[in-house]
């Protein structure tokens, strides 16, 4: 029995991840703790959490035991803190049925319908995941849907991006580690994608016609990306980004230019 000892339950990832967390809020080693394994957790085949792991640590001598987090304690004969730490909304776990939905796209939907209320925003909030390349990590998708979003756009989407990097840093905050996603708005970005891919073309049949490079308008990184992506197959042209953030653009240019140089 350990009624009288502290115990610490933690949640994270793996197991290992669970413990290395545990005996960072105790301030603790593995040698001053006894370690019960709850729960393995649960991964699927994207790698990604659908259950995490959740272990329990029981101080083997109560008085070496030294708190540095805002984890559940029970037992624990601490002092008051005079500044209490802050309060992270525990992540709802999957319903049954939704085995598929990860433990990471659940986080990215209630933090992002979470922040949506406190705009006062009306909105549905879509999870999955975006298209990657093959060897690329699996970004979580979020769609969100409603009616007259455009503000949450911007000018050359300047306000969805500002969006998606602050959901991306309390997600961050409130699962431990950080996990990429893609906000979306209306399925804007799909939209604009095609419009790029449009572009890239039109411009590469500009190139193969005059024999002369085409110069793109100013496009931030992800943009830009699309346009290489979509004409690296071609072997009539090649791509190159140039110019310094703010302003830097993708220029196309005839294929014999690149094996004279």
């Amino acid at each position: 029995m350990n009624e009288n000892k502290p115990t610490l339950e933690v949640i994270a990832p793996t197991v290992e991840e669970a413990i290395d967390k545990g005996l960072s809020e105790m301030g603790l080693s593995k040698d001053d703790v006894e370690i019960e394994v709850l729960d393995e957790g649960k991964r699927n085949i994207f790698h990604f959490a659908t259950r995490q792991a959740r272990i329990r640590l029981t101080v083997k001598d109560p008085n070496r035991a030294i708190y540095n987090g805002s984890a559940s304690v029970q037992s624990v004969p601490q002092p008051v803190m005079e500044e209490a730490p802050k309060e992270v909304k525990p992540i709802t776990p999957p319903e049954t049925g939704q085995e598929n939905i990860s433990i990471e796209q659940q986080a990215a939907k209630e933090t992002t319908l979470e922040l949506l209320e406190k705009m006062g925003v009306k909105a549905g909030v879509s999870v999955g995941f975006a298209e990657t390349e093959a060897d690329e990590k699996p970004v979580i998708s979020v769609n969100i849907e409603g009616e007259d979003l455009s503000f949450l756009i911007g000018r050359k989407a300047e306000t969805l991006n500002a969006l998606q990097y602050l959901l991306s840093l309390i997600i961050a905050h409130k699962l431990g580690y950080w996990v990429p996603i893609q906000v979306d708005v209306q399925h804007y970005r799909i939209r604009r994608e095609n419009e790029l891919r449009k572009l890239a073309r039109r411009a590469a049949d500009q190139v193969e016609k005059t024999g002369r490079k085409q110069v793109l308008e100013p496009m931030p990184p992800n943009e830009r990306r699309i346009v290489h992506m979509a004409l690296r197959e071609n072997a009539k042209v090649y791509t190159e980004s140039t110019g310094e953030e703010p302003y830097r653009k993708v220029s196309v240019y005839p294929a014999e230019d690149q094996k004279q140089s």
